[in-house]
């Protein structure tokens, strides 16, 4: 267990952290020529203790993320005053428990996963916003076909009724800058074509150049908490 002096450490330690993001953040808004406001920044635990997570909630970030169903449902138990955001892989047996822990389900990638989800929503009598995850790199499993997400997010919202705000996607895991942003672009067209309110693209390492395509949401992890335990 921490100790009062560490834990307060390692809560101005975030608090440091956290406002050069922010910094770094406002500058990329401003090199698109948007307002930092135009930009959520998600606080990515997955691995992390929940001592981080209650730091960086005290150095200011309202939305928390976390990829583990299991994992999440032990360490976000009495949690308030954030938005829990679920981006993992969705396990339809899982789904009635996905939206007992989290307010937001960012990772919709095939039908049947919006189905359970939507199915979980209509029992529980808890609304959940979801967003359509969709793969924009030849590195990443997950993800529905851009070609077909639009014609998904219809069927979705007209059949099950559920609420999809927009798109999330990963990057690809590159350093060429240039197919990063190539990938970013498709994520911003598919976003045009599903409609909503969020885009959630750019981590840790390319969240600049999300920003540069568009994003509202970034979903930084080890630039805020460090290294996973």
């Amino acid at each position: 267990m921490k100790s009062n002096l560490e834990a307060e450490y390692a809560s101005n330690s975030l608090a440091s952290t956290l406002a050069a993001l922010r910094a770094g953040v406002a500058a990329a808004a401003s090199r698109a020529g948007r307002a930092a406001d135009e930009i959520t920044l998600v606080g990515v635990s997955k691995k992390q203790p929940r001592a981080a997570i209650d730091a960086a909630i005290e150095a200011g970030v309202s939305d928390i993320a976390e990829s583990y169903v299991q994992e999440a449902v032990t360490k976000l138990a009495g949690l308030h005053g954030v938005r829990r955001h679920f981006i993992g892989h969705i396990q339809t047996n899982k789904a009635k428990a996905i939206v007992e822990t989290f307010d937001v389900v960012q990772s919709i990638d095939r039908l049947d996963a919006g189905r359970a989800i939507a199915k979980a929503s209509r029992t529980l009598g808890k609304r959940v916003v979801t967003l359509l995850q969709v793969n924009i790199s030849q590195t990443e499993r997950f993800g529905c076909d851009p070609a077909q997400a639009a014609e998904i997010a219809r069927e979705l919202r007209e059949d099950e009724g559920l609420e999809i705000d927009g798109v999330m996607a990963i990057g690809p895991n590159t350093d060429d800058r240039s197919e990063i942003v190539r990938a970013f672009e498709r994520a911003a067209a598919v976003f045009a074509e599903v409609g909503g309110n969020t885009l959630s693209i750019g981590m840790s390492t390319d969240y600049e150049e999300a920003i540069a395509c568009g994003s509202t949401m970034i979903r930084i992890g080890t630039a805020l908490f460090g290294a996973r335990t």
